[in-house]
């Protein structure tokens, strides 16, 4: 993958979670506080918690890091992959959920 292919795949991903957490406080479903600078998304949860996503241009890679830990994943057949095989979005939804105290949903395209 080129440079400016990752970045632009990159910045879908961070746009997409963005807007899912828009919808999220829209519909009432719970109060995500999400921080934009660059390459780096903060999302902030009521109980005070963190989930920090961060892209890594070098490496072409995407980071998470959660209370149940920190990620990395590579964009591989059209999805982002942790080394392990789990998908990003699926592994957001999952540690947001745990976070936010309420199931939450990230989808691609959101």
């Amino acid at each position: 993958m080129s440079d400016s292919e990752y970045h632009a795949k990159a910045a879908a991903v961070l746009a997409s979670v963005e807007a899912a957490v828009d919808r999220f406080l829209q519909d009432d479903v719970v109060d995500i506080d999400a921080h934009r600078t660059g390459g780096l998304l903060e999302l902030g949860f009521p109980n005070g918690s963190k989930i920090v996503l961060n892209t890594q241009p070098p490496l072409h890679e995407l980071w998470m890091a959660a209370r149940a830990g920190g990620y990395h994943y590579k964009y591989v057949d059209g999805r982002w992959l942790d080394r392990e095989g789990r998908e990003f979005f699926e592994a957001l939804s999952t540690c947001a959920s745990e976070q936010a105290g309420v199931r939450i949903a990230f989808a691609r395209n959101a």
